[in-house]
């Protein structure tokens, strides 16, 4: 029987726009409102903090490969200071063609 795993990184009730606000440079903060109108319009979903420091949108149920399952985000973003991570889950192994186009990136299993 499946297990049931908590994250650390878990749905919250902290605002959404207060954590954007509080981002001290003008233009990436409004860089950052920017992101968060384009995931808003491609999911159709509320905005919904993960943790103290991603945005995320929607809910997916993903399987370990010990059978064990969890709770996490659809997509999301994250402000860094190395510039922005994004998140698709379960991952970007479809968008090789787009990727290309997009220039200098570093990608993860599910980060971009």
């Amino acid at each position: 029987m499946a297990k049931k795993i908590q994250l650390k990184t878990s749905k919250n009730n902290m605002s959404v726009s207060s954590f954007l606000n509080s981002i001290e440079d003008e233009q990436l903060r409004k860089d950052y409102k920017s992101l968060l109108k384009v995931f808003k319009n491609a999911t159709g979903l509320k905005a919904k903090m993960w943790g103290t420091s991603i945005i995320g949108f929607g809910e997916y149920t993903y399987h370990r490969s010990n059978g064990d399952e969890g709770q996490f985000m659809a997509c999301g973003f994250s402000p860094r200071k190395s510039g922005p991570t994004l998140y698709i889950m379960p991952g970007y192994q479809d968008y090789e063609k787009l990727l290309i186009k997009l220039g200098p990136h570093k990608l993860g299993k599910s980060c971009l």
